[in-house]
């Protein structure tokens, strides 16, 4: 039983004409259930990832181990995506995951239910309307520049900085642009990525012990640490939303949509603290997942030059050698489907956990009232039934020609059904432009690629942050 592999793994498929092939970045090799049951337990950090047992990647469905409220792993697609629609309403989101968010962003889209989220997501449809990619496209523009200028500041000076922290204050600063019309002051950025790091590491959710030992629905109470995070980030969200709320005040934007949004029963707005409920999930869902991914889309490519190689040779084509363009995006093919790859291996969202509300089965699979049941895009997405070399970064599975190696449903990282994620042509426009425009300007470097082990609580993360370099490219 061996550690994880490094970042720097040795290609094992035939190199293309620019010399890069496939190969294997950091991920947790699974365990048989009860040694990775002790290796959960042992390590103490919350990582949910070293509790997946070998048996997780080759089932449709079956049980996570031992647990005393049933935990099951569904994995056949055509259930993945019955659990998930939830027709007859058995499924909602995990007692856990609502629990654990709450004092986050309360009772808001994210994790609210039935006729509850379906009011909600009615109120605010409109309002996400505003998310339409070709009018976002400038925020993102404005906000890759300002990143550019810092790090040509990195650049000249040579200083090492967090990769982490680095994307998640330039994708906090578009969404800020593109729901407050604002930029992100660089504290407030750090102020949300401390509390969330703090937030996601201590959050009761991620406690193992809790997860094999706890009936259904046990309430478990959220530490001092967690509940100053979530009030951290929740006041640095109220600042922003009260440029909108003060006198006088008057934008065109996600937020102002959202304060004016109405029920269509009583006509009734949200108050205050609803409002930095569902702003908040936009912000946090709008830059924390984003972030994740393209953490990990940097340091993947930091280490395979010939790959940013093809990479850069495909902007030059596609743009002539001018400035990256709206109209471009969509034929940077090798571009998106790296960030593809990247969402296929390290989804920011690692598990989507439903909670079975009363005995019923799934395919005959007989599941008792109070189960967990665990859809996991980590576990989907490198599943033997349905990927070819699953742990392989591969990005050209992508292509045309290879759709036929892609199990229909078998790729899930916005989620699947009426709750898919309404940002996802947001994210990969977002991901593409960025990736394309920085990877023109500079050559990334990582000072530690040997140390990169993933994590996952309520997102895929490094396990330390990454400290990377810049220099012209």
């Amino acid at each position: 039983m061996t550690d994880a592999p490094t970042i720097e793994d040795a290609p094992a498929r035939r190199a293309d004409a620019a010399g890069w092939a496939p190969f294997i970045p950091p991920y947790t090799p699974p365990w048989p259930a009860l040694p990775s049951l002790v290796r959960a337990m042992l390590r103490g950090d919350g990582d949910l990832l070293s509790l997946l047992p070998r048996e997780a990647y080759h089932m449709k469905i079956g049980p996570l181990g031992y647990s005393r409220r049933s935990i099951v792993v569904v994995n056949e697609p055509s259930m993945v995506r019955h659990v998930l629609a939830d027709p007859e309403g058995i499924f909602p989101k995990s007692d856990l995951m609502v629990h654990a968010l709450e004092p986050l962003i309360g009772d808001s889209i994210f994790v609210s239910s039935g006729a509850t989220w379906r009011r909600q997501r009615k109120v605010i449809d409109p309002a996400l309307s505003m998310m339409r990619v070709n009018r976002a496209f400038p925020a993102m523009e404005a906000g890759c520049a300002d990143a550019e200028s810092e790090y040509d500041r990195h650049a000249e000076h040579g200083t090492p900085f967090s990769l982490d922290l680095a994307m998640s204050h330039l994708t906090a600063d578009i969404i800020c642009r593109t729901v407050f019309t604002t930029t992100l002051h660089s504290k407030t950025a750090h102020d949300v990525f401390d509390a969330f790091t703090e937030f996601e590491r201590r959050v009761a959710q991620v406690e193992i012990r809790r997860l094999i030992w706890d009936k259904a629905w046990t309430r478990a109470p959220q530490k001092a640490p967690v509940l100053e995070a979530c009030a951290t980030i929740r006041a640095r969200i109220g600042e922003l939303l009260d440029t909108h709320l003060d006198a006088g005040a008057s934008f065109d934007d996600i937020a102002q949509q959202v304060i004016e949004a109405r029920d269509d029963v009583g006509a009734k707005a949200f108050t205050r603290e609803e409002l930095i409920d569902q702003l908040g999930v936009l912000f946090l869902a709008g830059h924390e997942t984003s972030a994740s991914a393209l953490t990990w889309v940097f340091a993947i490519l930091a280490t395979q030059p010939a790959l940013v190689a093809r990479l850069r040779a495909e902007v030059e084509e596609v743009t002539g050698g001018g400035p990256i363009e709206f109209h471009h995006i969509k034929r940077l093919t090798l571009t998106r489907n790296i960030f593809r790859e990247t969402l296929r291996l390290y989804p920011p969202i690692t598990f989507l956990p439903r909670v079975a509300n009363e005995a019923t089965a799934l395919n005959g699979y007989r599941l008792k009232k109070g189960a967990l049941v665990m859809v996991a895009p980590w576990v989907l997405h490198r599943h033997r039934l349905y990927w070819k070399d699953p742990n392989r970064f591969d990005p050209d599975r992508f292509l045309p020609e290879r759709e036929q190696e892609i199990t229909s449903g078998a790729y899930i990282p916005f989620g699947i059904g009426p709750r898919i994620c309404a940002g996802a042509a947001f994210a990969t426009i977002e991901a593409t432009l960025l990736i394309a425009r920085l990877f023109r300007r500079f050559d990334w470097t990582l000072d530690a690629p040997e140390r990169i082990r993933p994590a996952a609580r309520l997102t895929t993360r490094p396990v330390e942050q990454v400290m990377c370099r810049v220099r012209p490219a």
